[in-house]
């Protein structure tokens, strides 16, 4: 016979939710698994899922026009950027410019599509955000957002990221990857 899981608190909180109340390693977890879940379920349709909300983003933006340039400011491997971005323009989210400057290179840029999906995932991320803060009222997740980006700031400047993307490489690395065509044999 089973041994009965953890029993509810007065407050709804488990026991061994209780146990670790004033464990901040173990609410950070919390949060941040729960983020992950309702960020990837916010752009699930979206090819390459939250690397293409990120490509498509970043695109937007305007201030990094090539496609190796994207994929060194995102830390997204060259050959998996040509694969997400076959996928992101075969869905008509980007296109793929010839660099005014460079004929070499091309730019990455939004398509109308794109922009208007851009419109409709931040608004559903805003959401998952506020989902995830519904426990508290709106000031105090005023005051928790604060603290919070005062904290993250604090840490960047003591110990900086060189690429803010390689923060989220444990979450990453369970998202799946395009796969590589096979290799094509040497010609004799």
């Amino acid at each position: 016979m089973s041994k009965p899981g953890p029993q509810p608190n007065p407050d709804g909180r488990s026991s061994c939710d209780a146990a670790l109340a004033d464990d901040l390693g173990w609410s950070l977890g919390v949060v941040f698994r729960g983020y992950v879940a309702a960020a990837n379920a916010a752009v699930a349709e979206l090819p390459g899922g939250p690397r293409g909300y990120q490509v498509i983003a970043a695109a937007a933006q305007g201030e990094i026009g090539s496609q190796l340039a994207l994929a060194h400011h995102l830390g997204i491997d060259r050959t998996v950027m040509t694969y997400l971005l076959d996928d992101l323009e075969g869905a008509g989210f980007i296109e793929r410019q010839p660099d005014p400057v460079d004929r070499r290179a091309r730019r990455v840029v939004v398509t109308a599509k794109g922009a208007k999906l851009l419109a409709a995932l931040d608004s559903r991320l805003q959401e998952a955000e506020t989902h995830l803060l519904s426990a508290l009222d709106p000031v105090a997740q005023s005051q928790f957002r604060a603290q919070l980006s005062t904290i993250a700031a604090n840490l960047n400047s003591v110990d900086p990221v060189d690429n803010p993307c390689s923060l989220a490489d444990n979450v990453d690395a369970e998202l799946p990857t395009p796969k590589a065509p096979a290799p094509v044999g040497r010609r004799a």
